[in-house]
Parts: C-alpha cells; structure tokens; sequence
C-alpha cells in the first residue's frame, strides 16, 4: 500500500502588508526551525533505518526460509498427487527424514520466518495438509492467514479450502461465505469464478438453501453463458429441480 506525503504551504497573496508577512514567516521558523531539523533528521534516520532492516534482516531472511521451505514444499507437492497420508503430513508439518533427506517442518518456518514469502507459502501448506488429516480448526487458522498478495487463483483455491472446512465444522453460513468469496476474487476468471459459484450452488442445494442455490445457478448462466454446465444444459437441470423452469 503506497503513502502520499501530502505538504501543505501556506501562501500569503496580501501585498499590502509584505513585511508584516515577511515577519510571519521568519518568527514561525525562529520558532519551529530546531523541531523541524529534528524531525527531518529523525525521519532520514528511520528511512536509512528501513533500507538497512531491508538489506540486511529481510533480504537474508527470504533466503534463508526458501532455503529451508524447499524439501518441504518437494514434500507437499508429492502429496498434492499422491495422496495425503498422516506420516508424510507429520514430517511436512513437524519436520524430519524421508528417503535420506532432511526437512524442516513448516511450522517451525512460520514461527522463525512467518513474514517472509516463504513463511507465508507455508501457512497455505499447513492449512491444506491439516484439512486432509480433518483437523478441521487448525486449518482455518492458518488458511485465514495466508495472503494471496494479489494471486487470485491461489486465493480462490484458498476461500475454497476454508470452504469445506466451515462446511465440514458445519458451519454453513461461513462455509457458504467462503464458496461465493472464492467465485468473487477475480470474476473476470471464467473457469475459476464459475467453477466457485457452482460449488457454493451445490452446497446450498445440500443445506436445503434453495432460494440462494437457484440465485447462483442463475448467476452463472448470467455471467458466465460459455460455462460447460450451462452449455450442456446442467445448469438448466438443477435450476428445473429446484421448481426453476424458465
């Protein structure tokens, strides 16, 4: 989020009273002229400050977590394909040996780096693998600290996993929250907004939501007309048994 420094100056336009004003401004720096060498020292001091936190705190730290986030994610990835398994998410999560080679878990990542990318890659992957072993709270915690930093399909997969959490809590109204955010990142994303809106449809079926399940499908063939399901007429199905038959 960027900062405007906003100067204000005070223009004296009377040219009847020249050094009246010319007094004004010479009385107003005799008394502020040392406040304000101060404070402009200060903040040439806190932005010298700033660079250095960056070069030599930051910079450091971000290598150093995507050093050390790199096995785990090899870990995660594996996993995404083949499977979530209680042992390999215990040694992503906690950190350990597999097949000769060390990892560090990822929450000991989140703890020392937690503000770095890498940090934050790690909260997604902690929050999805305790999704797949149902630690059904954790898992919220941690997805609802990711950031997406603008990537809005990583975000829309997020707002889905925490989704099925709520949903899987039973907690409708946030699982149903959480389906229609994911359809709401980008909804210029046919695929992925659509994709998101039929989800929270199908939901809203399950939780005997009907009025807002017809509303969505409706939605979807609104915006969405070159979608699969609305082009091989499911849309049209489900709205048909939900008394919809227009």
């Amino acid at each position: 989020m960027s900062e405007k420094k906003v100067i204000e100056a005070t223009a004296v336009t009377a040219t009847t009273e020249p050094i009246e004003a010319l007094d004004r401004v010479k009385g107003f720096w005799d008394k502020f002229s040392k406040p304000i060498i101060y404070v402009g020292s200060a903040i040439i001091l806190l932005i010298g400050g700033w660079y250095a936190y960056q070069e030599f705190v930051v910079t450091p730290n971000q290598q150093k977590a995507s050093e050390l986030i790199f096995p785990a994610e090899n870990l995660f990835a594996k996993m995404a394909t083949g499977g979530f398994n209680k042992d390999s998410v215990s040694i992503a999560l906690n950190g350990g040996e597999l097949e000769g080679k060390k990892i560090t878990g990822l929450l000991k990542i989140i703890s020392q780096y937690g503000s770095t990318e890498a940090g934050n890659r790690a909260k997604y992957m902690v929050g999805a693998s305790y999704l797949h072993i149902n630690e059904f709270e954790k898992a919220i915690k941690y997805l609802s600290d990711f950031d997406g930093n603008g990537a809005s399909q990583i975000q829309n997969k997020v707002y889905i996993l925490l989704g099925h959490a709520y949903a899987e809590q039973k907690n409708t109204s946030e699982a149903l929250s959480n389906y229609k955010k994911a359809a709401s990142v980008n909804e210029k994303d046919e695929f992925f907004a659509a994709d998101a809106l039929l989800l929270a449809a199908s939901y809203a079926v399950s939780i005997g939501n009907n009025k807002e399940a017809i509303s969505l499908y409706e939605e979807v063939k609104e915006k969405y007309p070159s979608n699969v399901a609305v082009q091989n007429g499911e849309v049209d199905k489900n709205l048909a048994k939900l008394g919809e038959t227009k």
